[in-house]
């Protein structure tokens, strides 16, 4: 078996055992719906080279779409996240059309000012609740099982990040997932070999925004309520930011990167307190309100000092290591 496959059962493993070590499950659950988004974002900037600037307003879609289904539909569990799913991927197809024909910062500028214009929609329309965001929204049930036990929910996240990174795993290594590096690398060469750029990206957009809409499906189901925060720009910014710090452009890296920020933001303000304690000084107490502030730190320290990211470093590294020593010529 690929070596590459068994680390990633092995870290689905070490995922799964967390809530036995002590692991608070919404917490992971959190972490692995952040991953999801992460993930998929890195399908289109890391695989496919085209930045986004809007892509929360997939998350928020699906969240929405979702959380109305499932409360005022009343669907089933896994039917309400499969239409918040496509619903996602029906806005993708529509940004995706717009944008796609440009490239560089006018295609990211794009992408930003029709999440804009969504987040204004999401705003004002009545079925989102506004300000007060969609609240209690029923988790019903998945396949028989259960899902107000947390522990319950966290096994059924848990498989479907699985089963959305198995399928990111099988496009970037499909002949379709090819051709995609290749419109990363040099656009006019794939161009010149006869591929039809234009549709492999805006295929690529829509797979990248249905996963992003499954992963904001999926956190409206765990927290029970959607809110105008999965929409807003700043959630775009987030997710990039994500995909910086774990590695662009490897699969383990977007997973890395969320555990990492939404590590920080919920755990910033007892390392502060530990600090405070330890150190004597007074002003790390109010660390836990300076979230951005430590964010944006260590976003710069990525972008200084490791410039590939803490799973890319750590690969080339390996890389490095593995390779045998050059033999001088005699």
């Amino acid at each position: 078996m690929n070596s590459k496959l068994i680390g990633y059962a092995a870290l689905f493993v070490g995922i799964a055992l967390l809530p036995a070590l002590g692991a608070y499950p919404i917490f992971v659950m959190k972490v692995l719906c952040y991953a999801l988004f992460a993930c998929a974002f890195n399908l289109l900037v890391g695989f496919t080279g085209l930045l986004s600037f809007g892509h929360a307003a997939f998350l928020g879609t699906a969240g929405y779409v979702c959380g109305h289904a499932l409360k005022v539909w009343g669907l089933p569990t896994p039917v309400g996240l499969v239409v918040g799913s496509l619903a996602a991927a029906g806005v993708g197809l529509v940004f995706g059309m717009l944008a796609i024909r440009r490239s560089g910062i006018y295609f990211s500028m794009i992408t930003l000012a029709l999440a804009q214009m969504l987040y204004f929609f999401f705003l004002q329309a009545p079925f989102t609740g506004g300000e007060d965001g969609l609240q209690s929204v029923p988790r019903g049930s998945f396949l028989g099982l259960d899902l107000t036990n947390d522990l319950t929910l966290f096994y059924v996240v848990l498989g479907i990040f699985i089963a959305a990174f198995w399928l990111i795993y099988r496009i970037v290594h499909s002949p379709f997932g090819q051709v995609l590096t290749s419109i990363r690398e040099n656009e006019a060469r794939a161009t010149s070999l006869g591929y039809d750029t234009a549709h492999f990206k805006l295929l690529a957009f829509v797979l990248s925004a249905g996963l992003a809409g499954l992963a904001g499906a999926t956190k409206t189901l765990m927290l029970g309520f959607a809110t105008l925060t999965d929409a807003i720009w700043t959630t775009s910014g987030l997710v990039i930011l994500m995909t910086l710090v774990g590695g662009m452009g490897t699969l383990v890296g977007p997973i890395v990167g969320a555990l990492v920020i939404i590590a920080l933001e919920n755990k910033i303000g007892d390392l502060g307190k530990l600090l405070a304690d330890t150190t004597g000084v007074a002003w790390f107490n109010g660390l836990g309100e300076s979230v951005s502030l430590v964010t944006g730190l260590i976003f710069i320290v990525c972008v200084l000092a490791f410039r590939r990211g803490l799973v890319g470093e750590a690969m080339a590294l390996w890389e490095k290591r593995r390779k045998p020593p050059a033999t001088s010529a005699s």
